[in-house]
């Protein structure tokens, strides 16, 4: 089998077979095609497309690249969820202690934040002692005792997907739906998944902007997930400025206690809510709005914030910090953003408002940066605020960086204020399965 005819073939928008697509995943990872012609394939593909048959090959072709989870000595229906990346997004630290309480077991592999995005393992991480590093053994124990266990991923899952990425990354080839949903699924049919809930973010904050392009990925997650013998559902959730007040590692551990007190941000609550009773239901635990009601009921009666410090124990943390919380507020050096005109606070670039916080410390440019976890940022005001000039919009905060002025550059670019109240979409924008 020639490399090139491959190329040929779907520069032309003919469809690769079986075969040829495993023999491009097991050839590439064998370094045995150049990255040159590799391009040249994913370039095509980027034109031409790939049909549900093509994405779901090319998905279990990826999974199949390195380790499988083999979780099958968890009793029960093993359910993960999945967002597609955000900014202020620390909704599995919620999420899992909520389904948990329910007798779901939620066995987690996340990942750490790259560019404008948070990751859950850094947050995690940014609470004293906690380790995410775990023995399969150990990470299986967990969750039977817990319920619940969040480690971070192995690089032996989905490698080819690594290498791919990297690729794709450096040659324009990033925006394709089936080369992102087939990142996306290969990396959670490895991670053992029975079934998984996709937040698809959409907005200035997300990497699909327009509800159109996330309902598409959406829908092609789907159908992928059927080619492929895995159950997907998928909420569209609103990305257009961050999700709650606080953005940044133990500010969002703080902000995830407030939430699982049932004191949390609007937005936050809803759409946590939300994706928790999608994974509770595909766990046959019950109907939906049966559900909701018992959610509700776990975050209100304790129980879901002592899930919570159940696991960050399990794991080595520091629990204090969540019983008191406010010893994650504090950082050395703090400035203000302030309304530079009376208006409403009308539209944010999200992406730069995360890239903000990233200047501060709370990110990293490289996978291998280190982060300072007290950084970043504290909003006061959601979209569609009246202010008065020289409103706090939000809090700047960081132990590493003292000089504030480039990301108070970055906010003044990131937030426009106006005479006329903003159009308000809802959190959750749509539902896919």
């Amino acid at each position: 089998m020639r490399f090139l005819d491959l190329i040929l073939k779907k520069k032309a928008g003919q469809e690769l077979t079986t075969a040829e697509i495993n023999y491009f995943i097991q050839a590439y990872s064998a370094d045995a095609i150049p990255d040159y012609q590799v391009s040249a394939l994913l370039m095509a593909i980027c034109f031409q497309g790939m049909t549900d048959r093509e994405t779901a090959d090319l998905t279990l072709a990826m999974a199949r690249s390195g380790d499988h989870l083999d979780l099958s000595a968890i009793p029960g229906i093993k359910v993960d969820k999945h967002s597609t990346g955000g900014v202020g997004d620390k909704t599995s630290l919620i999420i899992g202690p909520m389904v948990a309480c329910l007798g779901v077991p939620v066995a987690k592999m996340s990942g750490r934040g790259l560019g404008h995005t948070g990751g859950t393992i850094d947050k995690l991480e940014s609470i004293p002692g906690l380790t995410s590093s775990f023995a399969l053994t150990d990470f299986i124990r967990q969750v039977k005792d817990v319920h619940l266990a969040i480690a971070g991923q192995t690089a032996h899952l989905a490698p080819a997907d690594k290498k791919l990425y990297a690729l794709r990354d450096v040659t324009g080839t990033v925006q394709s739906p089936a080369l992102i949903a087939a990142s996306i699924l290969s990396k959670k049919i490895a991670a053992g998944a029975d079934k998984v809930v996709f937040d698809v973010k959409c907005g200035s904050g997300a990497f699909m902007e327009t509800l159109e392009d996330a309902q598409h990925l959406g829908r092609v997650m789907y159908a992928i997930g059927q080619e492929a013998g895995l159950v997907v559902h998928a909420l569209i959730s609103n990305m257009n400025q961050p999700l709650g007040h606080m953005v940044g590692n133990r500010l969002e551990v703080y902000e995830a206690v407030q939430t699982l007190q049932g004191q949390g941000p609007e937005d936050l609550h809803e759409l946590c809510l939300a994706l928790a009773v999608e994974m509770a239901f595909l766990a046959d635990k019950g109907r939906r709005e049966d559900l909701r009601a018992q959610l509700e009921d776990k975050l209100h009666n304790g129980q879901a914030l002592a899930k919570f410090v159940e696991m960050v124990e399990a794991q080595g943390g520091d629990g204090s910090y969540l019983t008191q919380p406010d010893q994650l507020l504090p950082a050395s050096y703090t400035a203000d953003f302030l309304a530079p005109e009376a208006g409403y606070l009308q539209a944010m670039n999200c992406q730069l408002v995360g890239e903000a916080s990233g200047l501060l410390g709370a990110g990293r440019a490289r996978l291998e940066d280190g982060i300072d976890p007290t950084a970043g940022l504290i909003f006061d005001h959601k979209l569609g605020a009246k202010l008065a000039k020289g409103d706090r919009i939000c809090r700047l905060q960081s132990s590493s960086v003292q000089d504030f002025g480039p990301a108070l550059a970055q906010l003044e670019t990131a937030i426009t204020m106006g005479d006329q109240a903003p159009k308000l979409s809802p959190i959750i924008l749509d539902h896919i399965y």
